[in-house]
Formats: structure tokens, C-alpha cells, sequence
């Protein structure tokens, strides 16, 4: 659902007005260092043109040479990196992650703002995947049979699962604390039959990418 033309009083994140009974427990968005790191894999282009430069440099033949073609492909990969670094940002600002009594609102989209609503009775289990920098990644896996399409909800999806997508609460801070809430929210809607979602604690986020841990 895109976001123009909500009805009066839709609050910022949501498709519209709370229905009666309804109400937020918890918005977050997700940190751009996440995203940067964990979605759009700027280490890895740093590395590929670190790899290139110094290749470059020593079949340079010379210092002089080595310059010449070096400093290009740094400015070319700083240049890189700070495109994929807008990229980030500008799915952070538009991102945003809401967390009700009764459901999962993840409303996204950099040109197009599109509202996904995950009502709590479709969600069969959680999960957190957790950064010692304190973030984390909670995937939800749908019931049998309800599906959203990879593309039409990536970045927050949990990567390469193709078949059985499982939409992502991508990056979000302070990991933990939001996903005892959630965990609280879904065992209240079961009448405590609901799983808990378990905290992994890991080395350096920088590190570690981090393991998932699935809710029992």
C-alpha cells in the first residue's frame, strides 16, 4: 500500500488510523552502518578496489606510473562507497518499523513509500540475529501458505530464502530490548503459547556477523 494519501490521522508508519484497541508498542528504523555493512556489502567493494589498486600499482612499472593509475582507482572506489553509503542513509530515513498488539507494519521504499501489514496470526515464528554494536536482525517466518514476493520487500527479507520468504526487521538498534517486546506482543496475542525470541551473544559486531537464533 503506498503512503500517499492516507486518511487524516494515520500516524507516521502505518497504512492508517489505529483501529479501536489497537495501539504502538515500539517504531525503529534501521541503522545506516547496518545497512552498509550487512546489506549493501561496502566492505567488500573496499576490499575489491584495495585489491585492484595495489594489482595496478606493481604492474605499474614505476612510483610515477603507480600514481597515475592508483589514485584513480581510489577516487573511483571512494566514490563507490560513498554512493552505496547515500544508499544506506536513504533507506534508513524512509524506512520505518512498528510493532503493535496485534501486528508487524514495515513501511518502505526510497522512490515509492509501500506499507507491508503482518498481523500477528500470520506470523509462525521469530527470530534475532544479534550485533554485539547492540543491533540486530529480526527475520519472521510466515505461515504455510502466505507468502510476500523477495524482491517487492528486499532489503527487508532475510537473505537467500527464496522459496519460503521470511520479511526482515533489518538492522534495527538496540536489537535485544526490541525483541523481548516482540516476544512479549506474540505471547500475549497466543494466550502464552507464543515462542520466545532468544538473545545470542556473539564476539565484536565487526568481527562476527552474527548467528541466527531461532525462537523455541
Amino acid at each position: 500500500m503506498s503512503g500517499d494519501f492516507l486518511p487524516e490521522g494515520t500516524l507516521r508508519g502505518l497504512p492508517g488510523p489505529l483501529p479501536a484497541g489497537e495501539r504502538i508498542l515500539w517504531q525503529g528504523a534501521p541503522t545506516t552502518a547496518g545497512l552498509l555493512v550487512r546489506v549493501f556489502h561496502a566492505r567488500l567493494v573496499i576490499a575489491w578496489f584495495s585489491v585492484c589498486a595495489v594489482a595496478f600499482g606493481l604492474a605499474a612499472g614505476s612510483p610515477a606510473a603507480a600514481i597515475k593509475v592508483v589514485a584513480p582507482t581510489l577516487v573511483i572506489g571512494a566514490g563507490a562507497v560513498a554512493l552505496l553509503w547515500l544508499l544506506a542513509w536513504l533507506t534508513h530515513r524512509t524506512t520505518l518499523y512498528t510493532v503493535t498488539n496485534r501486528r508487524v507494519v514495515l513501511q518502505a521504499g526510497i522512490a515509492l513509500p509501500v506499507t507491508h501489514n503482518l498481523p500477528f496470526a500470520q506470523i509462525e515464528t521469530a527470530a534475532l540475529r544479534a550485533f554485539t554494536d547492540g543491533s540486530g536482525d529480526l527475520p519472521l517466518r510466515l505461515r504455510p501458505g502466505l507468502r510476500i514476493a523477495y524482491l517487492h520487500i528486499w532489503p527487508h527479507v532475510r537473505p537467500w530464502h527464496l522459496a519460503r520468504t521470511e520479511p526482515m526487521l533489518r538492522s534495527v538498534p538496540d536489537a535485544d530490548a526490541a525483541a523481548a517486546l516482540l516476544a512479549r506482543a506474540l505471547e500475549a496475542h497466543a494466550d502464552g503459547t507464543a515462542p520466545p525470541v532468544r538473545v545470542a551473544r556473539l564476539g565484536r559486531a565487526d568481527e562476527n556477523p552474527g548467528r541466527l537464533v531461532a525462537a523455541e
